[in-house]
């Protein structure tokens, strides 16, 4: 089991940075750190991202602990102290789903109406040298790697303030070209100045002295984490995201990480051939295409007060048919 970034410590200290409130629970076999969000209307929900995550791969002694109970009524109770109308959870698999509803059987948990985080995630191991890594490629991944090496691209891992400008610039145009939506830039300046150091690191590519794409990679316990990325569309020819990520991957393993992971893609829309995730994915997967997509069961609210949520829900339709 990779250690999982969005509920360490060093994403619940740039929460607190980017200047929101949170909460965090830690039992011996169980942990549930959590942010508390605001929405107009509807007001406070307590979102516990990609949790509450059990800490042992033995699914049978987590069972047999209620150490799952009491962080539940830990965060219920912080919950209510915050004026939230829900809690918004992310279990790690379909398992922990069915025992958070077990633990907390006298409240209502339904499907979220959208996934917070991506419902699959890829994930590629570290252990295999170099070479038995850059030959389980897709022979067209390498390629390009080599084809950004020949046209004169340099990777670079630095921490300088010289290199937080392009890379939100970088970012935010690449969002826009993708039609992401992309965070505020506050937020990327928050995220900049409370992770890089010891706990994350930008990837630059640069070509006769110009940042031509770049990377954001935390590293957080055994893993390191692909979080942000954009590139320069005027140098797509020059390949730079390919030799990027191979980099990123040569840094994870050179820092005693054993996973490297990707974020987000969608197997349904690279199988169909079609879709707005599509190219993310053909492009992931390039990297490793033994490897299989993490798939998480979703994103579930709990509910706290039936009525703000029921407000909340026609809002979310709402928005969905305009």
């Amino acid at each position: 089991m990779k250690d999982e970034l969005l509920q360490s410590e060093t994403w619940m200290r740039f929460q607190e940075a980017a200047g929101r409130r949170v909460v965090r629970f830690c039992g011996e076999e169980w942990s549930a750190n959590g942010v508390v969000h605001r929405l107009p209307i509807v007001g406070r929900y307590l979102y516990v991202p990609r949790g509450p995550r059990g800490r042992s791969e033995n699914i049978e002694v987590r069972s047999e602990d209620r150490d799952l109970g009491k962080v539940l009524d830990d965060l219920l109770l912080k919950a209510k102290e915050a004026k939230a109308g829900w809690i918004r959870i992310e279990p790690e698999t379909e398992e922990t789903l069915r025992e958070i509803r077990v633990a907390i059987s006298n409240r209502r948990i339904v499907k979220a109406p959208h996934d917070m985080q991506p419902h699959e995630t890829f994930v590629v191991g570290l252990a295999p040298a170099e070479d038995e890594l850059l030959a389980a490629m897709k022979p067209k991944t390498r390629y390009n790697i080599r084809i950004a090496e020949k046209r004169g691209v340099k990777i670079v891992s630095s921490t300088e303030p010289e290199y937080r400008n392009a890379f939100i610039r970088l970012v935010t145009r690449t969002a826009d070209r993708k039609g992401i939506s992309a965070h505020p830039v506050a937020y990327y300046e928050a995220m900049l100045e409370t992770l890089l150091g010891d706990s994350a690191t930008l990837m630059i590519a640069e070509k006769d002295g110009v940042t031509v794409a770049a990377n954001l990679l935390v590293f957080c316990g055994d893993t390191a984490t692909y979080l942000h990325g954009g590139s320069d569309d005027a140098y797509r020819a020059d390949m730079a995201p390919f030799l990027l990520q191979w980099e990123g991957m040569h840094e994870a393993k050179r820092r005693g990480c054993s996973w490297y992971d990707f974020g987000g893609v969608n197997m349904e829309e690279f199988v169909v051939g079609s879709g707005k995730w599509l190219g993310i994915t053909r492009f992931k997967f390039g990297f490793s295409p033994a490897t299989s997509a993490t798939v998480f069961p979703g994103t579930y609210d709990i509910v706290l007060s039936p009525r703000r949520y029921a407000v909340y829900r026609m809002i979310q339709k709402m928005k969905s048919r305009v």
